[in-house]
């Protein structure tokens, strides 16, 4: 059976869920087999509150651009047919999960936690663990792994969504091109991936965040 992921990027009227910020982008790219479908899912929504000022000068969504987007509840059941059944890729994960959650849980329309549905994977972690001790936002890993940056000047769910995809490709082990038509078909006997192995090999361990780190992202994202 085809492995299927979903790299999930949200932005958000502000930085924490318990201050009553709400989700007002979602960006998803699919990747089945370790290859980059062309397949995405985006949709920017109402969250029926005013975007704070500091959440506006990282990604550049106004409240007048936002007026008249769909509520998250009129575009749910569009968001988990996307992705339901498929492992999250997600930098982070427990600040978009958190938003996620609550947005499915706030519709009321019979949506469990997004765990139910999907297994998730947190970029930031893995990053942690193959980089000890270096800076690993997603533009440092971009930056580290020569994933370009150059038409990045504000931060956008599904233009982050494809960054991070790259960048999880280059961490776990590479990709083949999509569009390379003299790809080796041998690479893929027994119905395994085609993948450039990693020099060296890392037994994984899950890290979580200390507070100090926590705080750290965070007065990142202010900055």
């Amino acid at each position: 059976m085809p492995h299927r992921q979903i790299v999930l990027d949200t932005e958000t009227t502000g930085l924490s869920v318990d201050e009553g910020h709400k989700i007002i982008e979602m960006g998803c790219v699919e990747i089945i087999d370790r290859k980059i479908t062309g397949q995405t899912f985006q949709r920017y929504i109402n969250p029926e509150r005013e975007v704070e000022s500091a959440a506006l000068t990282v990604h550049g969504i106004s409240n007048e651009f936002l007026r008249d987007k769909p509520l998250f509840s009129h575009v749910s059941h569009e968001f988990m047919d996307f992705i339901s059944g498929a492992e999250l890729i997600i930098h982070n994960a427990p600040f978009d999960i958190s938003f996620i959650n609550h947005e499915l849980k706030s519709a009321k329309q019979g949506w469990k936690a997004i765990t139910h549905y999907s297994h998730i994977v947190d970029t930031l972690v893995l990053a942690r663990q193959l980089h000890v001790g270096q800076r690993n936002s997603l533009d440092a890993l971009c930056k580290r792994y020569g994933i370009d940056l150059a038409k990045r000047e504000l931060h956008g769910a599904l233009l982050d969504a494809h960054l991070l995809a790259r960048v999880y490709l280059a961490m776990t082990g590479g990709q083949g091109s999509f569009f390379d038509d003299l790809h080796d078909a041998s690479a893929m006997q027994d119905d395994q991936p085609s993948f450039v192995p990693l020099k060296k090999k890392y037994q994984l361990v899950v890290l979580q965040a200390s507070e100090e780190e926590s705080a750290e992202h965070e007065r990142y994202f202010d900055k």
